[in-house]
């Protein structure tokens, strides 16, 4: 789609919010450069950065961090012991996250550690039953918390949006997989 004179058309999505300010501020200085990619990633960022700060309300009344649910549910999701390695590619973490997670999850009775019977070096992580009775009681709460958050977007935008970014994201992986293993 482009506008009237050759350009690509925008789509201002808003003239208010603080990424088009910043967007408008860049045209003034740099009006030959192409603020497109700005106006997405500026927004996703500014979003996630929005959301990180509101520190998910359900959560903090549990005594969670998003990253330490993440962990919990990944474990609950799965069914099934798992290893730090394994947590951490599951919940997109580093394995020192991981590791200190587990402890301090492990210090409030959350989950277990158990050692591997062949191999020593290698553990194996599971949820308590106070762990798995914490994540299905918040789940509820969490999802309907977050459902308030989005619930400024139409369903058909919420659809679009999720579809659009699922698109990116798995574009993202692909490429970063592809990076990581020397393509």
């Amino acid at each position: 789609m482009t506008a009237t004179n050759g350009t690509p058309a925008r789509h201002e999505a808003s003239t208010a919010d603080t990424v088009a300010a910043v967007v408008r501020q860049w045209r003034a200085v740099h009006p030959d450069l192409d603020t497109g990619p700005m106006e997405v990633i500026g927004r996703i960022n500014r979003c996630a950065a929005l959301l990180q700060q509101s520190e998910d309300a359900p959560l903090r009344r549990a005594g969670l961090s998003r990253p330490e649910f993440d962990l919990l549910g990944a474990l609950r999701r799965t069914g099934h012991e798992l290893t730090p390695g394994e947590l951490a590619r599951e919940t997109f973490s580093s394995g020192a996250a991981v590791t200190k997670r587990i402890r301090q999850l492990t210090e409030r009775g959350l989950v277990e550690r158990r050692g591997d019977t062949r191999d020593r070096r290698v553990a194996h992580v599971r949820l308590t039953d106070a762990g798995r009775d914490l994540v299905d009681g918040i789940l509820p709460e969490q999802l309907a918390y977050e459902t308030a958050v989005l619930s400024v977007l139409a369903p058909t935008g919420r659809d679009d949006l999720a579809a659009l970014l699922g698109e990116l994201l798995t574009r993202l992986e692909g490429r970063m997989g592809a990076l990581r293993a020397g393509g």
